[in-house]
């Protein structure tokens, strides 16, 4: 199949104007100027969108695929109160719910030409949505536990889900990880088993760390609403004795000193409250970050220092988080929100559309250690491309191209995604192994249940 459209983004090198791109076996075979492409090829499908541009499908580094039942549920609250909404909210799905929940976040998924997701579970309903829908992915076990006299237990379970998984998918297209929970929700001791075990078995790590004032007061300073005086036993569960005390340290030292790094590949999810020494110990140990500037707007807790982390070198890119937080996951809204809040707080540095559209794409793919595979319209990589659609857009795309998809196109611009060489979304048109219809009936049966 011959893909052409009035821009081609590659990544690797400038866009193309009026160019191609050859997909055989799954695979980008070649790229290029349209007329050439169109010679060497004469007798290949060939599929013109116009103006619009190709560029390769966008990596989300975190997002709660089975979150996105939540959306406008626990709507305008600041994070502390948020996070502790959507616990009891979770309290009353059942499992089913679960991973229809998680369809439905894959769906708007494809649909906004995210094709690579990240995503951190404990019901495994992430993992099974991934699979069936055709998403390529990293899906992250959670685990933990307060109680230091469970860790082997949870982390036995851990195992178990793990091995299940694995079975269940194409391991050409989604792998399993391991992650600790929040430092909050787990005793410390957690992090160094966690490591063992991903090194044991060759898992990627993640873990959502440095993200609300709430969690660094809890950390450094044992005082804020997440400290165990605070807390009911209903809602830490059982604690003989509570099991932190204040540090005086930073949560990256923190995990630090617990060993959460020792794994070969860590991805720090948000890292909005770190200093420079902070970011050197990230250095140090090649841990990449995920950043979320949305939900981390939306939910005031702050903004990452994205700047230091590129200056510092760390493998960087970009998450939409939970659809509970932000109403809609939409990796394009993302990359514009986070450029105009990092260029309005860092004045001396202005960052461009190029490294935003970088960090959504090969960013996330060098974060997840799948920059062989995708993240650029590179010969010989996986054929994981998005179209996006030009013509309505606000600004000349013929001055800068890049620079009009990341300030005027969103999810709703999106013409077409592949995984693998599979269109699996068309404007309007889903080519997946779901009922859409009926997982979105089945989505509003939840919430009205959720509602009361």
């Amino acid at each position: 199949m011959l893909i052409s459209a009035q821009y081609i983004f590659p990544i690797t090198s400038d866009p193309i104007v009026g160019g191609a791109v050859l997909v055989r076996d799954g695979k980008i075979r070649d790229v290029g100027k349209v007329e050439m492409l169109r010679l060497r090829y004469p007798d290949e499908e060939s599929v013109d969108f116009g103006t619009a541009a190709i560029m390769p499908g966008l990596v989300d580094l975190h997002t709660r695929l089975e979150k996105s039942v939540l959306r406008g549920m626990v709507a305008d609250m600041p994070y502390a109160s948020w996070i502790m909404s959507v616990l009891e909210c979770s309290t009353r799905l059942e499992a089913g719910d679960w991973y229809d929940a998680a369809v439905l976040g894959g769906l708007d998924a494809l649909s906004s030409g995210i094709t690579t997701i990240a995503d951190i579970t404990s019901t495994g309903a992430a993992c099974t949505a991934a699979q069936k829908i055709g998403l390529r992915g990293v899906i992250y076990r959670e685990v933990g536990v307060m109680d230091k006299q469970r860790i082997n237990f949870a982390m036995r379970s851990a195992e178990k889900d793990i091995a299940h998984w694995r079975e269940e998918v194409d391991a050409d297209r989604v792998s399993i990880g391991i992650a600790p929970a929040a430092v909050y929700a787990t005793h410390p001791a957690v992090f160094g088993q966690v490591s063992e075990f991903a090194c044991k078995e060759g898992l990627s790590v993640a873990m959502r760390l440095a993200g609300s004032r709430e969690e660094y007061n809890f950390v450094k300073y044992g005082s804020s609403m997440f400290s165990v005086h605070t807390m009911d036993e209903a809602k830490r569960g059982y604690v003989e004795i509570p099991p932190w005390m204040p540090t005086g340290v930073s949560p990256v030292r923190y995990a630090l000193n617990w060993g959460a790094f020792e794994s070969p590949n860590v991805m720090l999810v948000h890292g909005v409250h770190v200093d420079e020494d902070d970011i050197k110990k990230l250095r140090e140990y090649n841990v990449a970050v995920a950043t979320c500037p949305r939900a981390n707007a939306q939910l005031g807790m702050g903004v990452a220092p994205l700047n230091e982390f590129l200056r510092a070198g760390l493998r960087v890119g970009l998450g939409t988080d939970s659809p509970a937080a932000t109403e809609s996951t939409d990796m394009l809204t993302e990359m514009r929100t986070g450029m105009i809040i990092h260029r309005a707080l860092d004045t001396r540095h202005f960052l461009e559309s190029a490294t935003m559209l970088e960090l959504a794409t090969l960013g996330g793919a060098r974060a997840l250690g799948l920059d062989d595979k995708i993240g650029s319209l590179d010969i010989g990589k996986c054929a994981d491309i998005i179209a996006v659609d030009l013509s309505s857009s606000h600004q000349s795309a013929g001055a800068n191209p890049v620079s009009a998809v990341v300030n005027t196109c969103s999810a709703s611009d999106v013409l077409m995604t592949m995984v693998d060489g599979k269109i699996l979304y068309e404007k309007n048109r889903w080519h997946v192994d779901v009922e859409v219809a009926k997982n979105i009936a089945r989505v509003i049966e939840i919430r009205a249940k959720l509602r009361g």
